[in-house]
């Protein structure tokens, strides 16, 4: 079975439907690239699929060692350079609670950086990321 199965929808959108759940993502181009942005753009996609990955590891972990992370936010900047067009660099800042020891906290930010798509991405874009205990 595919992974998921995708459309161009006319006007620089794509429409993909994840093949197990039926969830769909539209995309849109960016207003600084003849897109509406109207949407995550394909470039953001990855860089929020960077955030994600890097919270479900950190998640397992947690869960492994009887961790409730629950409500642990995170921001994504994503940042373009030219000539190619394409990411230089992903600005994660994770706010976790400030009640966790520094031995869980060194065990969680070491299993971010094992995620499969930071371990995917080019080496070229630079992966910035900042833990703030809160």
């Amino acid at each position: 079975m595919s992974t998921a199965t995708a459309r161009y929808a006319g006007h620089l959108r794509t429409e993909t439907t994840h093949s197990a759940s039926g969830n769909t993502i539209l995309t849109d181009a960016p207003i600084d690239n003849h897109g509406r942005g109207e949407a995550f753009s394909p470039t953001d996609l990855v860089c929020s699929a960077l955030g994600s990955c890097m919270m479900t590891i950190v998640g397992i972990v947690a869960d492994r060692h009887g961790l409730d992370l629950t409500g642990v936010t995170w921001e994504v900047t994503k940042h373009m350079v030219a000539d190619p067009r394409r990411i230089g660099q992903i600005d994660i800042t994770f706010r976790l609670p400030a009640s966790l020891p520094q031995k869980e906290r060194t065990l969680l930010e070491n299993a971010a950086y094992t995620c499969p798509v930071a371990l995917s991405l080019n080496p070229e874009i630079k992966q910035q990321v900042q833990f703030i205990y809160e």
